[in-house]
């Protein structure tokens, strides 16, 4: 089993809130996951690598400017969105997802956290009605619909960071196709934490003009 301390050797300059709040994480998705399964089971003993720093391969790739906004599509358990806040206390995050349960028990672990950037909402991400300065998902849905979920409910410019994993050469093509002068910067996460097998095939994704 792979405790809290591997995300602390990745993110040595933590606050010691931060410290806890990242230790805490395992013991409150414990807990939560033996009523609610947020996170499959099998994968409990590795959680610390398989969701926590899987999440904050964002944070050692992509730029959250203080004061900003982002919404966390289909949030599921709470990742990326959950970890990135602990990350990043001076960013707002709004995690979305429409399986009640789930929602549920992120709002929990905020609460527990005293996460103030952070909150839970029971929403459909094509149903949105308020606007951001960026977005993140993991493994959620195809970037193309992700793209046109978010269409008309950007502050400014269009910013994804996206969490995927395989061939994305059809994927991506389809956003550039409806915005052809869409950016994008793809980094395989096994080159930021190359001692973990796990993210062989993992990629973050940005899309931003």
């Amino acid at each position: 089993m792979v405790g809290s301390e591997i995300i602390l050797d990745y993110f040595p300059g933590l606050s010691k809130t931060q410290q806890n709040q990242i230790v805490q994480l395992g013991g409150l998705y414990h807990f939560h996951n033996q009523r609610v399964n947020v996170i499959s089971r099998k994968d409990m003993d590795m959680f610390y690598i398989h969701h926590v720093l899987h999440s904050l391969a964002l944070a050692k790739t992509c730029a959250f400017a203080n004061g900003s906004n982002f919404i966390d599509i289909g949030t599921g358990g709470g990742f990326p969105g959950i970890p990135l806040s602990i990350l990043f206390p001076e960013v707002r995050f709004t995690l979305v997802d429409s399986i009640g349960k789930k929602i549920a028990v992120v709002q929990d672990v905020i609460d527990s956290l005293k996460l103030g950037n952070a909150k839970a909402i029971l929403y459909r991400a094509e149903h949105l009605n308020s606007t951001y300065d960026g977005a993140i998902a993991r493994a959620v849905a195809p970037a193309i619909e992700l793209f046109n979920w978010m269409n008309g409910h950007w502050n400014a410019e269009p910013l994804f960071y996206l969490l995927k994993g395989g061939d994305l050469g059809t994927e991506l093509n389809e956003v550039l196709q409806v915005s052809p002068k869409i950016k994008m910067k793809i980094q395989s996460i096994s080159e930021i934490f190359p001692a973990q097998a796990f993210f062989e095939t993992k990629k973050v994704v940005q899309l931003f003009h």
